[in-house]
């Protein structure tokens, strides 16, 4: 035999080689002791008395911010744009409503989608730490698949509230596997990763999916997750939100149907990216079954931060910041506030490129505007939703101060929301300089609104949409929503 033909029929694994292989075969774990074997167990496992009453507490006041914010967002051009797009380009299916319109409903899929844009639309909806907006991405998810239900299978509010958490906790658990996602994000908006996780493991908890079904539904949503920071501040920014909430419902529906996907994609496999693709440190941990009785929601050890105007949440220490220099400038003398009383203005934010907005030329940009915010605060003493329509936006005083700004920003000052502050120093013509610092603004998770802030928001919200009857009623249901036997009520009051 030549030894030509002896290198062409060698073996091409070695006995060695081939034992290496096998253990390292070997070493991988079963399915069912697999980190996303442990995330379906715990979605198909959980029950109503495992949510104590701080949870559910916490949890009514985000349904109750995020109906009333989707309400308001149901007025943008934004939502028409989402609307319109769903009636015009698919057949249409009238089981789920839409926020705001009388008697527009979709398929439940779409209903998700426009419901999830217009809570987005704004940027008014509640944020958490590390950096996501949990309940618009699980919401509209966990209402349009209510809305599927046949009218004896409804569930019972308690079960509703049961599926919102799980699909907020498994947002939560997800971010804390990386030390990446505790910045202000660069690469992907957290939402459109972790709120498609999030949809997927809420509605999947609605439909009563066995645990197989819920880690499969996990990984069909990791191939519908993703979506790149480039379009913060534009109008496809509300399109993360809905589309989270929309292919986390399509993810579950999927999975019920028999769909399959990889059983690792929640875990750590070398070389091979499951959801490790969106965080490069990610490490994960097997979430504990929640019958042991250990289990503490995330929600119980840290609140949500509800925002007070609708814009970026990194917008509100610079506002307020900036609104306790406005009412020392009024006190100082001038009376109201104008340019000519301001020589320059100097911002001490975090290093963020998207957020760092000298100029906006919209209001999704103005939102995103460490300037614009601080400038309106300056002038007025706040922002609020009408500072950014297009009357107060081409305000020639804001204008003139929007080029006496500059920005600095302080090795101190990390990009992190738990960590972070925002400081205004504002030097005056005759030479005096005033200074405001906000370490911690009202809102935060650690300094949370009061019921009456949150309900007082939520009437300005709503009623922009709804007469104050419904608002009212509103109000009242989710408060005692854990006692309804059927969520019905609630799905036939928001439009």
């Amino acid at each position: 035999m030549s030894c030509l033909l002896q290198k062409a029929i060698r073996p091409i694994w070695s006995v060695k080689e081939l034992h290496k292989s096998a253990v390292e075969v070997l070493k991988q774990p079963s399915p069912e002791d697999t980190v996303t074997a442990s995330f379906g167990k715990f979605i198909s496992e959980v029950k109503p008395q495992h949510l104590s009453s701080v949870v559910l507490h916490r949890s009514k006041r985000m349904v109750l911010d995020s109906i009333g914010v989707g309400l308001l967002g149901s007025t943008t051009d934004v939502f028409r744009l989402a609307l319109q797009h769903s009636q015009l380009l698919y057949a249409h299916h009238d089981v789920s409503s839409v926020y705001g319109p009388e008697g527009t409903k979709l398929s439940p899929t779409l209903a998700a989608f426009v419901n999830g844009v217009a809570t987005h639309s704004m940027d008014f909806d509640d944020t958490w730490h590390p950096a996501t907006h949990p309940s618009g991405a699980v919401l509209p998810a966990v209402l349009a698949v209510s809305d599927m239900m046949p009218a004896n299978g409804k569930p019972s509010g308690l079960h509703f509230l049961l599926a919102f958490n799980v699909g907020i906790e498994i947002q939560g658990r997800l971010m804390r596997f990386s030390n990446e996602a505790h910045n202000i994000p660069k690469r992907f908006h957290p939402p459109s990763v972790v709120g498609t996780m999030g949809s997927a493991a809420a509605c999947a908890c609605l439909l009563s999916l066995s645990p197989s079904q819920c880690s499969h539904a996990l990984a069909i949503a990791a191939s519908l997750s993703g979506a790149p920071m480039a379009n913060a501040a534009t109008q496809s920014k509300p399109m993360h939100i809905g589309n989270a909430s929309r292919l986390g419902l399509e993810a579950a529906v999927l999975a019920s149907q028999g769909l399959e996907a990889s059983q690792l994609v929640l875990d750590a496999v070398e070389g091979v990216a499951g959801f490790s693709a969106f965080f490069k440190d990610y490490a994960p941990q097997h979430l504990g079954s929640p019958n042991h009785g250990d289990h503490v929601f995330l929600i119980e050890e840290q609140d949500i931060a509800f925002k007070r105007f609708p814009a970026h949440l990194g917008m509100h220490w610079v506002a307020d910041a900036a609104a306790s220099v406005h009412k020392n400038l009024v006190g100082f003398g001038p009376g109201k506030v104008t340019p000519a009383h301001i020589q320059a203005v100097l911002l001490r934010v975090p290093d963020s490129k998207y957020i760092n907005r000298p100029f906006p030329e919209s209001d999704h940009q103005a939102r995103h505007s460490f300037q614009f915010n601080a400038c309106s605060a300056l002038l007025d003493g706040e922002v609020t939703v009408q500072s950014f329509s297009p009357e107060a936006m081409s305000r020639p005083e804001l204008l003139q101060l929007l080029r006496r700004v500059r920005v600095e920003h302080p090795d101190d000052n990390p990009a992190n929301f738990n960590h972070m502050y925002g400081e205004v120093q504002v030097a005056l013509v005759g030479g005096d300089v005033l200074r405001g610092r906000c370490d911690t603004f009202y809102g935060h998770w650690r300094k949370p609104l009061t019921n009456e802030s949150l309900r007082k928001k939520f009437r300005n919200n709503a009623g922009a949409v709804l007469p104050t009857d419904k608002v009212e009623r509103l109000i009242q249901m989710i408060e005692d929503m854990d006692k309804l036997n059927d969520c019905t009520p609630l799905l036939s009051q928001l439009q």
